[in-house]
């Protein structure tokens, strides 16, 4: 193996942004359809039309930096629409499996608000569901050329949009002198990479029946920050009437608040907006003006990313674009499918020094097999507690009737030589993407380890299912019994917890439990752990857990504090 282990890891990481899709081969001419800002281009391959980097706004560049999004101008003749989107501004990292020499280099150019169509070839004498996907990574990075919906259109005669939004700083930076000379009301927001996606799905209401996609019947679905991105679109009064069905994948309901962002609330961040605006203009008069002015670099030098990733603030609860109370009040009234992975922390417990090892330098296990399930285990609970069952509860209760949950749970990968992947990964974060895609590209050089021979039938026949499922809510609101009929049937969530477990055949299978996770009983089951053995060993997995619900903290921290030190 020419790459190190971790890289390779580093490349498994990616995932959460999608997998790198295979070359497109071209088979025809070029596909052209018309715009009401001109013509573009595509191509057609293996039954399935492709148009990539069509312009949904203008260049927020200049003074247009960290303003609401425009309309694209219009432009003359056939613009060629075949080569990838240039990348929003980001850090690269291990997440980008590039080498170690290039984190925390910046790439990308501001001017990248683009966005992919891919449409079945075979024309419908109906308008089809239109799917729009919102790509993971952390809010900080993630491109479009990631994502090959190419299998979920042609066997679902769907038609899926992948868009790109502002990322990082660009993305979310609020800062009071930034509100000021606005031409609209939605440019005193900080939210501007929210703000893209609510344009991205303007520009789908206006012009997607181009393709043939009917816009009345819109599904916005992400994974990770992603479903982040789609809650926030589903708490947001500026989004509403331009989608009718959301899902969340492994995503969040959580939010910053205003103040914290700012950095004008007791809590003050490094990375708040005040303390970033006065590194950058070094004792100069803060305006608007002034930090538009700042070179691109220097807005993110101002960031501590030394080591490729950093945490700034994002999905700011401002009081326009969002609710000022946040995410987790949010008031649904569309169709929604909320789920999780059941091994969710396992990719990044995978990376983790104290929790993984090498043996012979190069092959990833867990250094207490034991203590690393019981880790990896609260701390997915967790996330799904307040992810899934707690939003889904809360909706339910709102009066939303169109609630469906899931929880993703196939490890059935290989292995090699000294690692089992399925052990040390299983149902880990982003693992679903593949199986909704249809397309076992999402490890590199491991994907023929992860995707086997051995594995393959019950593989693909579980990602027929799902993407039977998603593509039968885009049509109807709801999963059913998938576009054919002849699945088992994904009932709504219930007082019970009702929910789809999403898994191989020999595994169980796809089939529903009453199951509902909360704090208190994970908290409870924590505390009981036979594989925990001392109480040192349930606080480190308390405390472990505790990032994934910081409420913890309150709740139960107390029995801890006697067994730490100091």
């Amino acid at each position: 193996m020419k790459m190190r282990l971790g890289v390779l890891f580093a490349v498994f990481l990616a995932a959460c942004a999608g997998a790198a899709p295979a070359a497109v081969v071209e088979t025809n001419a070029p596909v052209v359809r018309t715009l009401s800002t001109g013509a573009v281009a595509g191509r057609e391959a293996d039954g399935v039309q492709v148009w990539r980097a069509v312009p949904f706004a203008a260049p927020p560049v200049g003074a247009m930096r960290w303003r609401a999004p425009r309309p694209p101008a219009p432009w003359s003749g056939v613009r060629d629409a075949t080569a990838p989107s240039p990348w929003c501004p980001q850090i690269l990292s291990a997440l980008d499996g590039v080498s170690r020499s290039r984190w925390g280099e910046l790439v990308g150019q501001e001017d990248c608000l683009f966005l992919d169509v891919y449409a079945p070839a075979q024309a419908s004498t109906t308008q089809l569901p239109v799917m729009v996907w919102i790509h993971g990574g952390s809010n900080v990075w993630g491109r479009a050329e990631q994502y090959d919906p190419s299998e979920l259109v042609r066997r679902q005669n769907v038609i899926v949009v992948v868009a790109q939004y502002r990322l990082g700083p660009l993305g979310w930076f609020a800062h009071e002198s930034l509100r000021a000379g606005g031409g609209l009301p939605e440019d005193a927001s900080p939210n501007f990479g929210t703000l893209d996606t609510i344009r991205a799905l303007e520009w789908v209401r206006d012009e997607i029946a181009v393709f043939g996609g009917d816009p009345n019947l819109v599904t916005v679905f992400g994974e990770s920050a992603g479903g982040q991105n789609v809650a926030a679109l589903l708490a947001s009064p500026r989004a509403r009437d331009l989608f009718h069905r959301a899902i969340v994948q492994s995503g969040s309901f959580r939010s910053t608040p205003l103040a914290e962002a700012e950095g004008t609330g007791a809590d003050a961040r490094a990375d708040s907006g005040r303390a970033v605006a006065t590194r950058l203009l070094a004792g100069r008069s803060i305006t608007g003006e002034a930090l538009r002015e700042v070179p691109l670099d220097a807005v993110f030098a101002a960031y501590d990313t030394a080591r490729g990733a950093f945490d700034p603030p994002r999905i700011i609860a401002d009081g326009l674009v969002l609710p000022a109370e946040g995410l987790e009040r949010v008031d649904v009234d569309v169709p929604i499918m909320l789920g999780s992975n059941r091994d969710e922390t396992k990719l990044f417990n995978a990376l983790s020094p104290e929790l993984s090892r090498r043996v012979l330098w190069l092959f990833p296990q867990a250094r207490d097999p034991d203590f690393y399930d019981a880790v990896s285990s609260y701390q997915s609970r967790m996330w799904r507690a307040t992810a899934v069952d707690a939003p889904a509860r809360r909706i339910t209760e709102a009066g939303n009737a169109a609630v469906f949950t899931y929880r993703f749970d196939w490890d059935d990968m290989g292995g090699f030589l000294f690692t089992d992947l399925g052990e040390l990964l299983g149902a880990a974060h982003a693992m679903e993407i593949p199986f909704v895609f249809g397309r076992f590209e999402m490890l590199g050089a491991m994907d023929r380890f992860a995707f086997t021979r051995a594995n393959e039938a019950e593989r693909l026949e579980l990602s027929s299912a799902m993407m039977s499922y998603w593509a039968n809510f885009a049509r109807t609101g709801a999963p059913g019994r998938g576009v054919d009929g002849r699945l088992p049937e994904w009932g709504v969530a219930n007082a019970e917890g009702r929910i789809m477990i999403l898994d191989s055949a020999s595994s169980g299978g796809v089939r529903t439990m009453n199951d509902v996770e909360t704090t208190r009983r994970i908290v409870a089951d924590l505390f009981a752990d036979p594989r925990l053995e001392s109480d040192a060993e349930k606080c480190r997995v308390f405390r472990a857990t505790e990032r994934w619900n910081p409420e913890l903290a309150g709740a139960d921290g107390a029995r801890c504090v006697a067994e730490e030190p100091g």
